[in-house]
């Protein structure tokens, strides 16, 4: 069988994987593979209930002390899921149509062109219409005279991009409200000077250019580089795998990809580190108690027992949780429940609001909260956002296993190991050199002036070596504006001091700490450059991230000269090194969107 395939085989038990490839490559796990035999000896069997989906049943194990186990799940029928969620243009596969799966080929080798999937996943037919994303309207224009201050939570999160980039891959642009141009922006390195004091944990970056799609105007480009902790010094990790086993999370790209996800991230725990799982679909279950990082084929056969059936009892999954998670709490350590679903909870508690303020409640104990997307046709990206942020955790959407190992193995440390809480940033423009502004994204994140100082107020968690960038549009003083000026306004407004243009402030806290800490730094024409041309690689990369997003959106602020090609133009100029080929990525899905149809188009 070549290298570049995985057979996957969907048995009624482990027992019968015997002889048969596993998910686990033989010599791929110093700990070894999760064979038939060796899961059988720890204990891990699988659920003859489950037969009927073809698939590995759930894991069935003695009763451990302080763990949770619901009882088992009944099988339900699959095609009335399948249908209700992928409404297939085609027929289906004859194994699918009869409810039974019996064999899946995974290819995860190099990405290959759409049709067919980036990441070796064919696309499976899609109902977009199920799929739910939370509405927010552009920012507007403001004008410096009458609302000089704009204040922002910061977002690392990335789940926007992975999937935009997964729509243009099937031919198509994404829905508008599944566009967060921060997301986009965030998805990328800029390479920022790091900060070499943990007690400040954070350099600011300031470039100015002149805007690319509006004439007069200029881009403020600011980005925070956050420190990054040497692995020695990272702390012990307290996880609880939440994972979605429910009947919608049958195909290819949602569990059998979750739990080659979770095998990646296994590979990075240390011995420090503990796991326990908990797997739900009608109701909720612990598969796994706490499990020393040391035991990791152990972690494994737990994964590889999982199997998909029934309805989504997401609520009582995050409930038992932060349940174990709160029982072996380790103040030294980062507590967090990783959260792996397609967010289409439909039993019990289901009402995002609902869940929101159980997660916030669950925050204040000092167990934080990530979540995972998978899937197409019912993707719930409005679930996965309300539990992220206001569970102290960022949000991702993993449409491979390529997406998978930039989480769990390149920016491990970014997703897990907080170096600041509740970071806002607020930024004071000077009516005297800046007429108008806009912030581009970051809808989903604005504050009130007043929270800025209010530590109670929660805001967003930056992790180790992670960055944050965020983007200003403003119109200087002097400049045509975009609204005729009050016949009855102020007078002239008096210059700042040196002729600063704006005011920055990053207000954070310390884990652990309850107080926040505040970095300044003026922002003046020094930062100013006369072309975009000139301007430093990472703010013309920057730019043509943003102006890709906003075309997306259909932004009415970006002018319709300005099209793909010149983003394709601009993004080349700013690509600089480019290791993972992210960057070189990014330009085929400009091609790509300039080719693609609507997303409600034939």
């Amino acid at each position: 069988m070549p290298m570049h395939r995985l057979r996957v085989v969907a048995m009624a038990g482990l027992t019968a994987l015997a002889g048969q490839p596993s998910i686990a490559q033989p010599g791929r796990y110093g700990d070894g593979a999760p064979s038939a035999a060796a899961c059988e000896a720890l204990g891990f069997r699988p659920d003859p209930r489950q037969r009927d989906y073809g698939v590995a049943g759930r894991a069935q194990r003695a009763p451990q002390a302080g763990v949770r186990h619901a009882p088992p799940v009944p099988p339900s029928p699959v095609p009335p899921v399948e249908r209700r969620i992928e409404e297939p243009r085609s027929p289906p596969p004859p194994a699918l149509a009869q409810g039974r799966v019996s064999e899946m080929v995974v290819t995860t080798g190099k990405r290959v062109p759409s049709p067919g999937g980036p990441y070796g996943y064919a696309p499976p037919p899609r109902a977009q219409d199920t799929e739910r994303y939370p509405s927010a309207q552009a920012n507007p224009i403001r004008r410096t005279a009458e609302e000089p201050v704009s204040t922002f939570s910061t977002d690392v999160d990335t789940a926007a991009y992975t999937n935009v980039r997964r729509f243009l891959h099937d031919g198509v642009r994404p829905p508008t409200d599944a566009v967060r141009v921060e997301e986009l922006v965030n998805y990328f390195d800029y390479g920022y000077a790091r900060p070499a004091d943990r007690a400040t944990p954070f350099r600011a970056y300031v470039a100015l250019a002149p805007s690319p799609w509006s004439q007069q105007r200029q881009i403020l480009h600011i980005g925070l580089q956050g420190y990054d902790i040497a692995r020695a010094e990272q702390p012990p990790l307290n996880l609880v795998f939440l994972i979605d086993t429910s009947g919608s999370m049958m195909p290819s790209d949602r569990l059998p990809l979750a739990k080659r996800s979770l095998n990646l991230l296994i590979d990075q725990l240390r011995p420090q580190d503990r796991v326990s799982m908990v797997a739900y679909a009608g109701s909720a279950g612990a598969v796994l108690g706490p499990t020393e990082g040391r035991q990791k084929l152990k972690m494994r056969c737990a994964l590889e027992a999982l199997g998909a059936g029934g309805s989504t009892a997401g609520g009582q999954g995050l409930a038992l949780a932060y349940a174990l998670a709160r029982e072996n709490f380790d103040p030294r350590a980062v507590n967090r429940v990783i959260l792996l679903t397609d967010g289409d909870f439909n039993v019990g508690v289901s009402d995002p609001s609902k869940l929101k303020d159980f997660v916030s409640d669950k925050r204040k104990s000092g167990v934080y909260l990530s979540v995972y997307g998978f899937g197409r046709g019912n993707y719930n990206d409005t679930m996965m956002q309300a539990l992220a942020q206001n569970g102290n955790g960022t949000a991702a959407y993993i449409d491979g296993l390529q997406e998978a190992r930039k989480l769990f193995r390149e920016d491990f440390s970014k997703s897990l190991f907080p170096i600041a809480n509740d970071v806002k940033v607020q930024v004071e423009f000077n009516p005297a050199q800046v007429s108008e502004y806009r912030l581009i994204g970051y809808e989903t994140r604005m504050l009130e002036r007043e929270d800025f100082n209010n530590d109670q107020v929660d805001a967003g968690e930056v992790g180790a070596g992670a960055s944050v960038t965020a983007l200003y549009e403003i119109t200087p003083a002097g400049a045509a504006g975009s609204a005729d000026p009050l016949r009855y306004g102020r007078a002239a407004p008096v210059p700042g001091p040196g002729g600063e243009l704006a005011y920055l402030k990053i207000r954070y806290k310390l884990p652990g700490e309850v107080r926040s800490r505040v970095i300044e730094r003026p922002i003046t024409r020094a930062d100013a450059v006369p072309t975009l041309a000139a301007a430093p690689e990472p703010t013309r990369w920057a730019v043509a991230v943003a102006g890709f997003g906003q075309k997306l959106r259909h932004d009415p602020r970006v002018a319709d000269g300005f099209g793909w090609n010149d983003i394709v133009h601009l993004a080349q100029t700013g690509r600089g090194a480019d290791p993972f080929g992210e960057r070189a990525e990014f330009v085929q899905l400009v091609r790509a969107a300039a080719d693609a149809r609507g997303v409600n188009e034939d």
